[in-house]
């Protein structure tokens, strides 16, 4: 079975200026969906018709095809992306709470992290909030690089730093693209499922 580009789970035009519907039309229907044409047209080849999208990304890891690994993490990476982020803002509450006070000291303090490491990052890449044992870590991945490839990173939260995520609405300014992304468009409920460490299976297909 081949894989699909997931439908967006709100409008196009939900996030006013924060994302406009244009970057959507760019980053979802066409970088996303290329991803997905991409990586179906290598099934066959590699032997993985039928596979799960997290399956995909391991083998292709494990063999050394790149090709295969870039597209097919992308699809999960931007699956993932979508749902962790929401048009009401949001915060959060509970065990998340809890954890981020014990780990970062404030949701203040994650956040300046968060923005540190995804400003910092050379180039492409992605962002990640991760659940490391019973621990919260910052991290960022390059490329199409994606905690499903590794052993014990539990993903929580993705922001992406691919210049196609922001340029439309923020130019070459990355800054103020995580500035208004962390403060106001940020699904932290979604980031509260994961800490059951099924983040993996939540923008799985197959």
């Amino acid at each position: 079975m081949a894989f699909a580009l997931p439908d967006l789970p709100y409008a196009k035009d939900a996030f006013g200026d924060i994302i406009s519907a244009e970057t959507f039309d760019y980053h979802h229907g066409k970088h996303h969906n290329a991803y997905v044409n991409q990586a179906n047209d290598q099934l066959g080849e590699a032997g993985l018709e039928g596979a799960k999208l997290s399956e995909v990304i391991r083998k292709a890891s494990e063999a050394g095809n790149s090709k295969l690994f870039n597209a097919s993490a992308q699809i999960w990476n931007h699956s993932f992306y979508w749902q962790c982020l929401s048009p009401e803002q949001q915060e959060p509450s509970g065990k998340l709470k809890e954890m981020i006070e014990r780990d970062f000291g404030s949701k203040d303090e994650l956040l300046a992290k968060l923005k540190q490491e995804c400003a910092g990052h050379f180039a492409s890449g992605w962002g990640w909030l991760v659940l490391d044992g019973e621990t919260l870590k910052v991290t960022s991945l390059h490329d199409a690089d994606t905690p499903v490839a590794h052993d014990g990173m539990k993903p929580l939260l993705t922001i992406d730093v691919w210049e196609h995520a922001y340029y439309i609405d923020y130019r070459n300014a990355r800054p103020d693209y995580l500035e208004a992304l962390l403060k106001k468009a940020i699904n932290w409920e979604f980031v509260a499922q994961n800490l059951d460490g099924k983040g993996v299976e939540r923008a799985d297909q197959g």
